[in-house]
């Protein structure tokens, strides 16, 4: 039975949602764990949002922050935040939360029998064409280089337990870092299950993820971890 978690949150630009999202995530913990963490892991951010992770972290030890010192595009945020993350299993989530209590109870369940459970949308409605687009062809060019066989690579929700991450380094930037981590731990022989939800929609802010700088980054990422293996 998992009784501590460690809730894993990127964040940039995020001052209209994050204090929901941490108050949220305080509701699931304290229903779910015995013990639990909430890190977030500011990327840099413009917006003030840093500000407010610093006053919540100083009302409540629970929640932890950790601010980098220049934009990484998300991958370097993420890295961070699980190597400071110290319970039986890590719960990455977008920093919107796209995601609810009953989502968290029933990927625990397979969490069980496997190493790594990763969510992805039952249905697609209510993206624009361009985030389509971008999403289609990147799950696509993953699938060709890498045979992951999973169907949504950079979805907002995974749990991963934090052996995955033992004598593990993680070079990408980039959302890349999500295809990282799951071939490194099919390398592993870690076991991988998938997990269908529904994710909510975005109310407030906004996503960056399709920014050019970020995609640039992302192939560079995808390219230089091929070139590795080879």
């Amino acid at each position: 039975m998992i009784t501590s978690a460690s809730f894993v949150i990127p964040m940039y630009n995020e001052r209209d949602t994050i204090e929901a999202t941490v108050k949220k995530l305080k509701g699931i913990g304290e229903s779910l764990f015995t013990d639990y963490e909430i890190i977030i892991a500011d990327d840099c951010s413009t917006d003030g949002s840093g500000a407010i992770i610093d006053r919540l972290v100083s009302e409540d030890s629970r929640v932890k922050a950790v601010h980098l010192e220049r934009n990484t595009k998300f991958g370097g945020a993420l890295s961070k935040g699980i190597t400071l993350a110290e319970k039986e299993i890590i719960i990455y989530t977008d920093s919107d939360l796209p995601i609810g209590i009953d989502d968290i109870k029933g990927a625990l369940a397979m969490v069980k029998d496997a190493d790594v459970v990763t969510a992805y949308s039952r249905i697609k409605k209510g993206e624009n064409l361009k985030r389509v687009i971008i999403s289609g062809v990147y799950n696509f060019l993953i699938e060709t280089l890498f045979r992951t066989n999973i169907k949504d690579i950079n979805s907002g929700f995974k749990i991963y337990r934090k052996a995955v991450f033992e004598n593990t380094s993680l070079m990408s930037n980039s959302p890349f870092i999500d295809a990282e981590i799951f071939i490194k731990a099919l390398r592993k022989k870690c076991i991988i299950k998938q997990y269908p939800i529904m994710f909510r929609h975005r109310e407030k802010g906004k996503s960056y993820i399709s920014r050019p700088a970020v995609i640039i980054q992302t192939v560079i990422d995808m390219l230089k971890f091929k070139l590795q293996r080879l």
